[in-house]
């Protein structure tokens, strides 16, 4: 819930539209003003997260194990290290 009459924000759009449309930042007020931070470094700032996040997800080229799979790769280390074992 946003409190108050006006918040300033940051909408950024997506370099790629299949991870997400838009990136939304919510900036304090005291941002942009006065000494410090100027507007233009707060924008490439914020298209700088939005690249590495769809950076980050595009780089994924498998998708996620489930639980079982690591169940199943853990059992079956654990398997043959016993064999392993009782060879030698």
């Amino acid at each position: 819930m946003v409190k108050g009459v006006a918040r300033r924000v940051v909408v950024v759009k997506s370099p790629d539209p299949k991870v997400f449309d838009e990136a939304i930042f919510i900036v304090r007020e005291e941002t942009g003003r006065g000494p410090g931070v100027t507007t233009a470094q707060l924008l490439r700032e914020a298209k700088s997260v939005a690249a590495d996040f769809t950076r980050e997800h595009r780089t994924r080229r498998f998708p996620a194990l489930p639980w079982w799979a690591f169940s199943l790769f853990g059992a079956g280390g654990v398997g043959i290290a016993w064999i392993i074992t009782l060879l030698f």
